[in-house]
């Protein structure tokens, strides 16, 4: 009869444990550097992309919530990617906490908004002619205000934001 005997058995224990020793280690080594690559990784994908830099409906209005604020995509301090809102009567400050371009081009970005207590996902795509509109815009449930380049709402196209100078 074939098989396997106790000490083969004893002999894999032995070899998983030192693979698992190995595999421990380098985790343990690499979770400091993990820490700050996606705070580089999200200034570098969204400069790449070109984002960075001030964002309206229309430039020469001033700041209103109803007429459209003016978004501000900024590098901060450490590589730091900030969203400022300015909404006429307030602004509120967001960090950007991810972003990923899609092989369509389509920048997927992830914004902690302290003012809402919440976590929202955007997608935003780059015109031709140099605007960018907003595709879809949820929260982490998955609970959306724009899909597919629509308000949930209404139905309406969202609009194209300028970049202002």
């Amino acid at each position: 009869m074939s098989g396997f005997n106790s000490a083969d058995f004893e002999q894999t224990g032995r070899n998983l444990n030192r693979h698992f020793g190995r595999l421990t280690l380098a985790v343990v080594f690499s979770l400091p550097f993990a820490k700050t690559a996606p705070a580089e990784g999200v200034a570098e994908t969204v400069r790449q992309w070109g984002l960075i830099g001030r964002w309206s409906l229309d430039c020469s209005l001033r700041p209103d919530a109803d007429r459209g604020a003016v978004l501000a995509y900024e590098i901060a301090r450490g590589d730091r990617v900030v969203l400022r809102r300015n909404f006429g009567d307030g602004i509120d400050e967001s960090n950007v906490v991810g972003a990923k371009i899609a092989a369509d081009g389509l920048l997927n970005l992830r914004v902690f908004i302290p003012s809402i207590g919440q976590a929202r996902e955007y997608g935003l795509t780059m015109l031709p002619d140099g605007t960018l509109r907003a595709v879809y815009n949820r929260n982490r449930k998955g609970e959306y205000t724009i899909k597919d380049g629509k308000f949930t709402a209404n139905g309406e196209p969202t609009p194209p934001q300028h970049r202002c100078k």
